[in-house]
């Protein structure tokens, strides 16, 4: 029997010292921590086997060797009793069968073993403390779970990675796995479809020229009526966007209703400009003593000379506001007004100031719906963030600007849809107020698939959709597009 000794400062170097000098089948016999480090003691997987197989007759079928998982407690001593058996059997006057002797010898190992655990147990539950012990079951269940890898280091670590490093590698392994077969799955099944219904494929590049994200894309696409012609589905796909846009009635629920506004937005989106057209209407519907306009805007260089210009043409006072208490002041001011507009600072989604303007207006002590500004030019990535970075309490609505300097609107109006938005107006101009108009959800379904030719460049071809229509296979399951109605 060759056991050998490897010490060293932790667990893992004595493990390694174990590999290369016995191999990566070596038995441990002992685990214990020692004021050096770690002492273990292990033997080359033959000579374990040697010990384990008792001696057979020269006419005895001889049985294979059977490798038995190392206890982590297992000493020395508890090679002994199977030394024994083994003598017995091998001397000459044995007077036993040699079935006898092997069973007899089985027996015995099994014992050894049990009482080895039955050892490592014991000393488990030395090793916790009393305070452990009177915490309860679950706490000296843990204890004992933390103590285990201390006494059998080999058995808890793997090249280096623990039991939950591993497990989670493997995990993420088979996420990769299954996403890339999702992927690909859905390109096979989308170049079929491609094949066999040709019209899906052409409505499908048509969104997809206009604007429209994939996923919203292939949702309309596979829910398209069975065999249908061109025009005809089309004027289905029109109609399904049409009726997913919610739009103001008319003019009246702000006009007639009144009540305090306030236009937020990222920088450069034209809230000024807007907030000047709804003053106009305002005016132009009940005079200017109804009308009031305020601005918090006190970063911008001439953001407030623009719009006290603006009031002046009007003949609307304008008042400027720096913080909470300013804007509660002002609005208790101007109780009397029908009509209170206030014109935000712009802010990128991502400025932390965001939070604090929305806290700004939720504490004035008035009712103030925010009407959101967004930008027709913009991609739907960037106005999907802007949505979630102002939406806050809840948005009243939100007014599209710069729909005349787009050359596809289909972004804008799949967030809107996306996000369940209250569309109230569209801005097409910089003309106060003539370009400002009632947003008309059939009109702008319609608009969104009139291409011009600078588009064409950036169009799918028929060989690209597959690539392109694969990755939203896991999108589908969105749940800003469960709500979508179709037919």
């Amino acid at each position: 029997m060759n056991v050998k000794k490897f010490i060293a400062g932790s667990s893992r170097d004595a493990w390694r010292q174990v590999r290369e000098a016995l191999g990566p089948d070596a038995v441990i016999l002992s685990n214990r921590n020692i004021d050096d480090g770690v002492e273990i003691l292990a033997m080359a997987n033959e000579d374990m086997s040697s010990l384990v197989v008792p001696a057979m007759s020269k006419d005895a079928v001889p049985r294979p060797a059977v490798r038995r998982p190392p206890a982590p407690q297992q000493s020395l001593q508890a090679a002994v009793p199977r030394t024994r058996v083994e003598q017995q059997a091998q001397s000459p006057g044995a007077s036993m069968p040699v079935e006898h002797n092997t069973a007899q010898a089985d027996a015995r190992v099994w014992r050894t073993r049990n009482a080895a655990r039955a050892s490592a147990k014991e000393q488990q539950a030395q090793a916790l403390t009393p305070a452990q012990v009177a915490a309860g079951p679950k706490a000296a269940a843990a204890s004992a779970a933390a103590v285990r890898p201390q006494q059998a280091g080999v058995m808890a670590e793997f090249d280096g990675k623990d039991y939950d490093e591993i497990l989670s590698d493997v995990m993420s392994e088979i996420r990769s796995m299954r996403g890339v077969l999702e992927t690909q799955l859905a390109e096979i099944s989308w170049g079929g479809t491609q094949k066999r219904e040709p019209a899906k494929a052409a409505i499908m590049r048509e969104m997809l020229a206009a604007g429209f994200s994939a996923s919203l894309s292939r949702l309309i696409t596979e829910n398209l009526p069975q065999s249908p012609k061109s025009q005809d589905a089309m004027f289905w796909v029109k109609s399904v966007l049409a009726k997913n846009l919610m739009t103001m009635a008319n003019e009246n629920e702000l006009l007639e209703e009144g009540g305090v506004y306030a236009l937020v937005g990222p920088t450069g989106v034209g809230k000024t400009t807007t907030t000047a057209k709804l003053a106009a209407r305002c005016v132009m519907r009940h005079g200017p003593g109804k009308l009031a306009l305020i601005t918090t805007d006190g970063y911008r260089i001439g953001g407030y000379e623009q719009l006290r210009i603006y009031g002046k043409i009007l003949g609307v006072m304008v008042h400027s506001v720096k913080d909470e208490s300013d804007l509660r002041i002002a609005l208790d001011e101007l109780r009397g007004k029908h009509t209170v507009l206030i014109d935000t600072a712009g802010m990128g989604q991502r400025d932390q100031m965001v939070a604090e303007q929305a806290a700004m207006l939720s504490g004035a002590g008035t009712d103030i719906k925010r009407l959101l500004c967004l930008n027709a030019t913009a991609t739907g990535g960037t106005l999907n963030e802007v949505v979630s970075a102002y939406s806050g309490d809840g948005l009243a609505g939100c007014i599209i600007t710069k729909l005349d300097e787009a050359a596809t609107i289909g972004n804008v109006l799949d967030v809107v849809i996306r996000q369940k938005l209250n569309l109230y107006y569209v801005a097409n101009g910089q003309r106060v107020p003539e370009d400002l108009h009632v947003a008309n959800r059939l009109y702008l379904a319609d608009r969104a698939f009139k291409l011009k030719r600078e588009t064409a460049p950036f169009e799918f071809q028929d060989a690209e959709l597959p690539v392109v229509v694969g990755p939203t296979a896991t999108a589908m399951n969105d749940k800003s597009l469960r709500e979508v109605i179709l037919g």
